[in-house]
């Protein structure tokens, strides 16, 4: 299964629609960060995220 980023939240997934937003995912995304707790860090700060998982720097 070929793995997509939603163009909203950046999370990483297989699905066609993000399951966090519900907005369609694309194909075409680049970076890759894993977030395990988002409270305590500034990366996941910097980029508003809230939740841990799996994230795509770039999608387009």
């Amino acid at each position: 299964m070929v793995t997509k980023a939603c163009t909203k939240c950046h999370r990483i997934m297989e699905e066609d629609r993000c399951a966090v937003c519900n907005i369609p995912t694309s194909k075409n995304w680049s970076g890759f960060l894993i977030v395990v707790d988002p409270e305590n860090s500034n990366i996941a700060k910097d980029l508003h995220i809230t939740l841990p998982g799996e994230y795509a720097l770039r999608v387009r």
